[in-house]
């Protein structure tokens, strides 16, 4: 009998893929202080958010990854982050973690 597994996964933006220094890209919303991880449904849509971002394009080179909720979340609360799914213009839709 198969089981079916509902595993869910986002897509995030990852700096440094690969590399030694390689990590998930956050930010800090100035105004309430909360450090987050942005999410997203899908690729595309995490590729359009960030040609709106801010970034470091001539030190670091960046890739949209996927990713399961539950490996998202534990690095997000090892590391002090909060996750918030956005859309392809930033605007949040609802938080993750």
């Amino acid at each position: 009998m198969n089981d079916l597994i509902n595993d869910t996964w986002y897509y995030i933006i990852v700096q440094n893929s690969g590399e030694s220094n390689e990590q998930f890209v956050g930010y800090i919303n100035k105004t309430t202080n909360i450090t987050f991880i942005p999410a997203f449904k899908t690729k595309e849509i995490a590729q359009q958010c960030f040609l709106i971002m801010p970034k470091d394009i001539m030190n670091n080179k960046y890739e949209a990854q996927a990713i399961i909720k539950e490996d998202l979340m534990d690095n997000a609360q090892k590391n002090g982050y909060e996750v918030f799914l956005l859309d392809d213009k930033g605007s949040v839709l609802e938080k993750i973690f």
